[in-house]
């Protein structure tokens, strides 16, 4: 489909999603935004719902200005994915113990690793810059630079909620392994403290949501939310690297005789800053839960933990700014979920993968989410499939 409009906003609100679909208060949160005297457009995905402040699935494009909440709190979080030489054909009929194998290596929930990690011992990981990376946590905000200890442990650590590990097969039988996750807790920690900081200035008083509170170009607030914002979406760079490595090494131990191969890797961000252009104008582009999408750059658009994802490459398509999904989108809260589903609903509706189906994760049984497939259908002018996956090993948090 192509967008719709919104009207009666103060600038555009271009939609991939079926308004009538989208829960009033999302609506009144996309209103709220386009009141903003800094936007210039606001562009809306296929899986937008109700976010803190602006919506999650949500792309908007300021000058001279950017809102914290508009980035979401887990700063850099999303995706990556490789293809691998491994087939469907090399892999055991129980995947339990490979199952255990990931969830040894690389911790999750609120576990982290004993010692940092340190990558100069990952296999083919990039080192270039690692050193000056940490040297800029020097300049963080006061307030959070004593987690620098926790921050260095959890650096290849998975987290909770809807963050993943996943064993794929793609529709021609080869192997992909991909993962979700984002800057853990000190990007957390990072986007509530400026999120604070913005709610005191006195350009934002009279917003209709002091959610909304931003950061003006040129003044010290900006400047030291941009220092943070950049390393916090390094660090979830980094993150994702690392675990990635670190999965290569379990494949490599559980499938010696295959000797697996491994592709390039595709990475990309959905909750992020990008310094952009259009139509000649420099612009702060803020993706919350929305990948970019640019013509020709590849992507990824996960569905739920029973359903499957898919590789995209975009088609730069500028009424979207370049933007796409970030994935299926949630239709009802953790705790509806937890209400309305049982630990058989979940089993039942995961049959197939190797994954925890236990009372902990009901809430992100995959009821709980939109069907990916109408997902990409309402993006259709903004990506194109390259691959589509079904997992069949899934470690969450």
């Amino acid at each position: 489909m192509s967008y719709t409009e919104v009207p009666g906003a103060r600038v555009p609100i271009r939609m991939w999603a079926d308004p009538a679909t989208v829960e009033d208060v999302a609506m009144q949160q996309l209103r709220n935004v386009s009141t903003l005297p800094w936007i210039k457009g606001l562009a809306v995905m296929p899986d937008v719902h109700f976010g803190k402040g602006a919506t999650v699935g949500s792309v908007i494009a300021m000058q001279g200005a950017v809102c914290p909440a508009a980035v979401g709190v887990d700063i850099g979080c999303g995706m990556s994915a490789v293809k691998t030489s491994l087939t469907a054909n090399d892999l055991p009929g129980d995947l339990s113990r490979l199952r255990s194998k990931i969830e040894e290596a690389i911790p999750v929930g609120f576990s982290m690793h004993d010692d940092p990690v340190d990558p100069r011992r990952l296999h083919g990981l990039p080192t270039a810059g690692w050193d000056d990376f940490w040297g800029r946590f020097d300049g963080v905000a006061e307030a959070v630079k004593f987690r620098q200890g926790r921050a260095l442990k959890q650096m290849g650590t998975l987290g909770q909620g809807n963050h993943f590990v996943e064993l794929c097969i793609d529709s021609s039988g080869s192997v992909w392994l991909m993962l979700h996750s984002g800057s853990r807790n000190i990007g957390k920690e990072l986007a509530e403290y400026h999120i604070g900081v913005a709610r005191k200035l006195s350009h934002n008083q009279g917003l209709v949501d002091r959610d909304l509170a931003v950061f003006i170009a040129d003044t010290p607030q900006m400047a030291a939310y941009r220092h943070d914002l950049f390393w916090a979406q390094e660090y979830a760079r980094h993150n994702r690297e690392i675990m990635m490595a670190l999965f290569k090494d379990v494949i490599r131990k559980e499938f010696k005789k295959a000797k697996p191969m491994f592709e390039q890797t595709i990475s990309c961000h959905h909750n992020y800053v990008s310094e952009e252009r259009y139509e000649g104008v420099d612009l702060l582009v803020t993706r919350k839960g929305a990948i970019r999408a640019g013509g020709g750059e590849y992507g990824i658009i996960p569905g739920s933990m029973g359903t499957g994802s898919y590789i995209v490459r975009g088609l730069g398509n500028e009424a979207s700014f370049n933007s796409a999904s970030h994935g299926a989108g949630r239709r009802m809260s953790r705790n509806q979920a937890k209400k309305r589903f049982s630990e058989r609903d979940l089993a039942d509706q995961t049959q197939g993968v190797e994954c925890r189906k236990d009372r902990g994760v009901v809430d992100e049984i995959p009821a709980a989410y939109k069907p990916i497939e109408q997902v990409m259908e309402q993006q259709r002018d903004l990506v194109e499939v390259v691959a589509k996956l079904k997992q069949v090993v899934c470690v969450k948090g």
